[in-house]
């Protein structure tokens, strides 16, 4: 399910194609239930009927987040290079900024959530799977180095389907790369907050999406490494159906809560909160 695509929004220029609509409206890709647009959107694209919660963009992520016009963008000059020479792959990058209005998969900077100052990081899938490549691995990193200068903690939403196969190795290099930005930020007395949301999985997981001091994750959010298919093969085994499941992930002690989306604000204040983090009076 795609979202802001039945009002002019402003993280776009171009409407991303909406998916297949009723006369009436939508229909629930989980349970095939009817929505309103407009229900649905002020339900936070969760499905009423059965709980689904659809993959947002990142503009809109933040809006549900943060306090109202407080979110200031960091690092948005980056620009993707082509450095295997993949063809097509300039094109690419072109057509997907000039649909989402973002430089590439991940939006970050700072933002106040009630009150507080806040790093904050969210993985776009509408951009290539949010696939992790050189300019998402840099813009986290200097994320992680901007939160342990200014002193403030990081909030990253991570969404992937891994490694950006157009960049090679570069794109695996970012697992280390960002990871030992968390460390060092880590070192530096910060805390770091990741929200898994649907999918993620591949070498964003098996890095810096699990490497948070506290680990929430959205329900029914798909989360692990390789395929299903990839580990029944390789084990011999048939894996249960809740299997890479956030569901699956919190009983198997690798998160530490699922939060519905209409908590999810709250839950995240109260974390900073609890940690120490107060808001700046008088602003």
């Amino acid at each position: 399910m795609l979202v802001d695509l039945f009002q002019k929004t402003r993280e776009s220029s171009k409407r991303i194609n909406p998916q297949r609509q009723k006369s009436d409206g939508l229909t629930c890709k989980k349970c095939g239930a009817e929505l309103s647009p407009a229900k649905y959107g002020k339900n936070l694209y969760v499905c009423p009927n059965c709980g689904a919660h659809a993959r947002l963009l990142a503009r809109t992520r933040i809006r549900q987040i943060a306090d109202k016009e407080s979110f200031s963008e960091l690092f948005d000059s980056l620009q993707t290079l082509d450095p295997l020479g993949f063809e097509g792959y300039p094109e690419k990058i072109a057509v997907l900024q000039e649909k989402t209005g973002m430089n590439d998969a991940v939006l970050t900077g700072t933002c106040r959530i009630d009150g507080i100052e806040t790093c904050i990081g969210v993985m776009d899938s509408h951009f290539m799977m949010a696939s992790m490549g050189s300019v998402v691995g840099e813009k986290l990193a200097r994320l992680f180095e901007y939160g342990a200068e200014h002193q403030l903690p990081v909030i990253l939403f991570t969404c992937s389907g891994g490694a950006r196969m157009q960049e090679g190795m570069f794109s695996l290099l970012q697992m280390a790369k960002v990871s030992g930005a968390v460390a060092k930020y880590s070192e530096a007395g910060g805390l770091y907050i990741t929200v898994l949301t649907d999918p993620t999985t591949g070498g964003v997981t098996a890095s810096f999406a699990m490497l948070g001091d506290i680990i929430l994750a959205e329900p029914g959010a798909t989360v692990g490494f390789a395929g299903r298919r990839v580990i029944e093969g390789t084990i011999g085994e048939k894996l249960p159906n809740s299997f890479q499941s956030a569901e699956f992930v919190l009983e198997h002690g690798f998160c530490d809560a699922i939060v519905p989306r209409n908590q999810l604000r709250q839950t995240l204040s109260e974390l900073l909160a609890l940690h120490g983090y107060t808001a700046k009076r008088g602003e």
